[in-house]
């Protein structure tokens, strides 16, 4: 199992952001008084009453919405609903029961999910007490709640934890590399899957994945073994989600969770885009390995430096999977395609490496004479020494006299340091500082 998605909507400006960073317990998404401040989705992973589970806010809904960017977040939104197992339905006890309340709680009941009811901003007992004329849309339970000062917000928890199942993570098959397909929507994902395990003396099966993804692919070449995950261009989607021109987050999530390396698909006709940059840090930010793959580079206008060219534009574009290695196919000739899992294979074989104490430190002790870290608060940073923890990510612990004052830019210095020294190309790299007892 992968885990529950619990998404917060709601129209525009009833607090769903506020609620989003009360439950996380840290301000991640934007908020203002003003409608429509969210326009992408924010997530986070929260444990509550004994379940984990991804909490994802999106963007108002608004019914008659004629400006462009608004009707996107609409869309968004309902895409949240297709792809949320739990959902919180936002309201505002201040302006009461709206229009478009009534049609987003009719739209709610049709998607045959648990779905909650939140009536924030009930900062006060009278307007507690008010937001019982919510009752009048046909509900049988309200949480009336003030997501900025947290008042009922434990109370809702506890509910949406009771509508989930318990999350239980998938058994390793350590002789079996996990690979994610994802990108955005006709960069050729389903091409490249098929002319992937295409190949000759190929054995593959399908099997059961997840309840709601319900096909993944176990694929044997070489003696290697493979299990290609979910991807958006093969699920079959409502038509709501065919309209959608972005990349549903929350299917990212899904899929990139679940591997060991994802392959981020780029279209070489049309560039990177926002939303590639969106994936790339959803990787990253997982802890993945990762292999950019650009599809259509057959139909690309080609000179001898096209491709470095086409290297350092990603590379900068995509600053998160800077560390990425970058293949050009074209899954509809089968261009350079082998070397897509090739390229894997080198990759999950470094990211399976542990590499020896002495050597580290030796590497470790340049870097830090090399450029030796800033102080903090007039305090010089020392570093003791360093020791690996983990594979697939690549975690290392440094242990030093004072963790919380390493600044953000030396860390990467360091991670950079460490990827080169070690060929870590593709490898995520997690750095954590302890202090020394």
């Amino acid at each position: 199992m992968i885990k529950p998605i619990v998404a917060i909507v709601g129209r525009p400006n009833v607090g769903k952001s506020t609620l989003f960073n009360k439950i996380i317990g840290r301000k991640v998404a934007i908020t203002a008084d003003e409608p429509g401040v969210t326009r992408d989705l924010n997530y986070a992973d929260v444990e509550e009453a004994g379940r984990s589970f991804t909490v994802v806010d999106t963007g108002g809904f608004d019914a008659g919405a004629k400006d462009i960017i608004l009707s996107q977040v609409r869309e968004q939104a309902l895409l949240a609903v297709e792809d949320a197992d739990t959902i919180v339905f936002v309201m505002d006890a201040r302006t009461g029961p709206a229009v478009d309340d009534k049609e987003l709680v009719d739209m709610l009941r049709k998607s045959g999910k648990p779905v909650l009811y939140a009536v924030n901003k009930a900062d006060t007992a009278r307007l507690e007490t008010g937001a019982t004329e919510f009752y009048a849309l046909g509900l049988k339970e309200i949480y009336p709640i003030s997501a900025e000062h947290g008042r009922g917000v434990s109370d809702l928890l506890e509910a949406v934890a009771a509508t989930l199942p318990e999350f239980l993570p998938e058994e390793a098959e350590t002789d079996r590399v996990k690979i994610a397909i994802v990108g955005r929507p006709n960069v050729g994902k389903s091409s490249l899957l098929n002319r992937l395990i295409g190949r000759p003396r190929a054995i593959v099966s399908d099997v059961a994945g997840t309840t709601r993804d319900p096909v993944d692919t176990r694929y044997n070449a070489l003696e290697r073994k493979y299990l290609f995950i979910d991807t958006a261009g093969i699920r079959k989607k409502n038509k709501v989600s065919l309209k959608v021109e972005t990349y549903c987050v929350m299917e990212a999530i899904r899929s990139i969770e679940r591997c060991d390396c994802a392959l981020l698909v780029l279209d070489g006709n049309a560039g990177v885009s926002m939303q590639d940059e969106k994936i790339a840090g959803l990787i990253e930010d997982r802890g993945r390995c990762s292999v950019i793959v650009v599809n259509k580079w057959d139909v690309v206008e080609k000179d001898t430096m096209t491709t470095e060219h086409a290297k350092e534009t990603i590379r900068k574009r995509l600053p998160f999977l800077s560390w990425a290695p970058v293949v050009f196919t074209s899954a509809l000739t089968g261009q350079r395609v082998p070397k897509v899992l090739d390229v894997v294979n080198e990759v999950m074989d470094k990211a399976r490496e542990r590499i020896p104490t002495s050597r580290l430190n030796g590497v470790f002790e340049g870097l830090y004479l090399q450029h030796r870290p800033p102080a903090f608060k007039c305090k010089e940073v020392k570093f003791y020494y360093i020791t690996q923890t983990g594979v697939t990510p690549a975690t290392f612990v440094i242990f030093t006299n004072i963790p919380e004052g390493v600044a953000e830019q030396y860390k990467r210095y360091l991670v950079n340091g460490l990827r080169e020294a070690f060929s870590l190309e593709g490898v995520a790299v997690r750095l954590f500082f302890r202090a020394r007892h």
